[in-house]
């Protein structure tokens, strides 16, 4: 099957003549004919009623019309995408849950009123995850902790953030990885980048915490810690829109830890213009970057390589 098919079978079913969509076509009726065999033969039915005079569109046909319309008018729209170099069609985004509730909000309420040719969707999961999808293809660009390492990838920064390790109000105060020995942690998954980075703070420092329980909400996790249960590492702007912040008490970490940087990530043979707008609407709205170049010119930073 191929878009001369379709573009053929739609011909036909609005004129209901070989004759007539053929010379709408500018192709002798002979390869309209011959064709459209092969497309009912690929797909095991007949797509027409064939009488005398005209042919009908058969029940099957009726419905494959509607499939090949679609296709027609996605394939007309992603060529005019690439000729036009606007941001238009689907974009699908990945990005950390916390990036999700803290920094994308109002930025793509921005993206959605200024480029509305562009169908965005998010999909939420842990930095490991949405990576993986990112190099298979099935996310167009996403929003990771990072920097990341793979040949396939580009990226640069759009956000600095700050981690925190949060416990219960009364718990003693924690200055290193050994002072909360065998506490247990609430994580995310364990491909959930911040997991990572508190599990190597334990064991720079020779420490080992106790079970790690895994929570998939950042406010499940607030609630467990603040009753006592256990620990927690956070992002900080995440915490300051919680409000139940006040439940939870706040122990600083080694600047090794504490900074990190969220990363805006894409393939390097698929800069589309749908991401190159949100690259630039990231430098507009947001300046907690240390230097404008990390998002101007991602060649000036530690980039994936």
């Amino acid at each position: 099957m191929d878009l001369i098919q379709l573009r053929m079978f739609c011909a036909v079913a609005a004129t209901g003549s070989i004759v007539r969509a053929a010379d709408q076509l500018h192709r002798v009726p002979s390869n309209l004919t011959t064709r459209l065999r092969q497309l009912e033969q690929e797909l095991g039915t007949d797509l027409f009623i064939r009488e005398k005079q005209r042919l009908r569109l058969s029940p099957m046909g009726h419905n494959f019309l509607g499939y090949a319309q679609r296709i027609l008018s996605l394939s007309e729209e992603a060529l005019n995408m690439g000729r036009s170099g606007d941001p238009a069609g689907n974009f699908a985004l990945g990005s950390m849950e916390s990036t999700a509730a803290t920094r994308l909000p109002a930025l793509l309420a921005t993206y959605h009123q200024r480029f509305p040719a562009v169908a965005l969707s998010l999909i939420t999961g842990t930095s490991g995850e949405i990576i993986e999808r990112v190099r298979e293809g099935t996310l167009a660009a996403a929003l990771v902790d990072g920097p990341i390492n793979y040949d396939e990838l580009n990226g640069c920064i759009a956000f600095r953030e700050q981690m925190v390790l949060i416990s219960s109000p009364d718990r003693a105060p924690i200055a290193n990885a050994t002072d909360a020995s065998g506490d247990t942690l609430f994580a995310f998954r364990s491909s959930c980048s911040y997991r990572l980075r508190i599990e190597a703070w334990f064991r720079e420092n020779g420490a080992q915490p106790g079970n790690v329980m895994e929570i998939q909400s950042y406010h499940a996790m607030l609630a467990c810690v603040a009753s006592g249960a256990g620990l927690a590492m956070i992002p900080q702007s995440v915490l300051a829109q919680m409000p139940d912040r006040m439940r939870v008490q706040v122990h600083p970490l080694p600047p090794a830890f504490r900074d990190t940087a969220t990363w805006l990530i894409w393939r390097r043979d698929a800069f589309t213009p749908n991401i190159e707008a949100l690259k630039y609407l990231i430098i507009e709205q947001f300046d907690d970057r240390p230097e404008q170049d990390a998002l101007l010119h991602p060649l000036t930073v530690t980039e994936t390589q």
